[in-house]
């Protein structure tokens, strides 16, 4: 069924889809930066991110004004649940992008700004694990309302999907970097790609195999006949990007090991959309419970018809216009 309530779902999970994207690279940056040498290494992959990470977070912006404005009840509901995971992210990225600026604007201290830096990247993404796994696993909803605890969110699911996702941006952040530069760096992030497409194939197969047992729906949409036979292509199509990443880490096309990156990352926002789709809050509110009236989805439609082509627009022109490689002065 296509409504206005669908083209809402639709809007939210593309604006969080290309913050994973596009966020979840420089994020990955931060997570592997202790790893690069003082100086040059460091200020070329932070020179590789500078055109753009600050308007990367706009999807964020986007996907959660999005989510109280078309989906109010599940806002109400997701918010209480997730208070505290959610505050850690923002204070993550509050951290980082005082860091990013003042690591240049303050020299005599740039120690203390890269160990910022890294914190709030490590700490962000962690927190976004953690809300992804908090969601997955369950929240407690009695009529309207969030009945559950403070620390409902904190179990052994979301530390694992925590630290997937650590994995999985730090993966992209090594793919963003074999794309941008040349040179030792270059040779460095591969080594180090390597590793992390073992850890995030590994950690997708603990997440895949832990899901489908967190509630009866999500067993039943990913075993039962005949969706069966479209779920059980997932595992292979994982497995086959694997492999060309990893041989594409020792080809010749610099583009090739981001694109796989992400292509690993969209298989599993599809293997998530098998989970829970129609669910907005994962096995108890669906979308056309908890959407806004639809005279209010048709006023704010109109305005993100305008919006959305505008931030595709400019974040296209600063992707193209950065387009090449970078090196110690900037891009060229």
């Amino acid at each position: 069924m296509m409504d206005l309530t669908v083209v809402w779902a639709a809007i939210i999970i593309f604006a969080i889809a290309a913050y994973v994207v596009m966020d979840g690279f420089d994020l990955g940056i931060g997570i592997l930066f202790p790893l690069f040498r003082v100086g040059t290494e460091r200020d070329m992959a932070m020179n590789s991110i500078a055109p753009v990470w600050d308007g990367n977070e706009t999807w964020l912006v986007l996907g959660g004004g999005g989510l109280l404005a078309a989906f109010p009840l599940a806002y109400a509901i997701v918010l209480p649940a997730l208070y505290a995971p959610l505050i850690g992210m923002l204070l993550g990225l509050i951290f980082r992008g005082v860091a990013f600026e003042f690591r240049w604007r303050d020299p005599a201290h740039r120690r203390i700004w890269d160990i910022a830096f890294c914190v709030g990247s490590v700490v962000a993404a962690m927190m976004q694990g953690i809300t992804l796994g908090a969601l997955l696993q369950g929240i407690h909803v009695e009529g309207r309302a969030y009945a559950g605890g403070w620390w409902d969110w904190l179990t052994g699911f979301s530390l694992l999907t925590g630290i997937s996702l650590i994995v999985g941006y730090a993966l992209l952040g090594t793919g963003w970097l074999i794309w941008k530069t040349t040179g030792p760096l270059q040779s460095h992030v591969r080594r180090l790609a390597r590793p992390l497409t073992i850890a995030m194939l590994l950690a997708i197969a603990a997440v895949s195999a832990a899901t489908p047992f967190l509630e009866g729906k999500y067993y039943e949409r990913w075993f039962a006949w005949p969706g069966v036979l479209a779920s059980a292509q997932m595992p292979l199509l994982v497995a086959l990007t694997g492999f060309v990443l990893w041989r594409a880490l020792r080809g010749r096309r610099d583009w090739l090991p981001f694109a796989m990156s992400l292509v690993l990352f969209a298989l599993s926002l599809i293997g998530l959309m098998i989970s829970i789709w129609p669910d907005v809050v994962p096995g108890r509110i669906t979308i056309w419970e908890a959407a806004a009236p639809e005279r209010s989805q048709i006023f704010l439609l109109i305005g993100t018809g305008v919006l959305l082509p505008l931030i595709l627009a400019y974040t296209s022109w600063a992707y193209w216009v950065f387009r090449g490689k970078v090196d110690e002065a900037g891009y060229h």
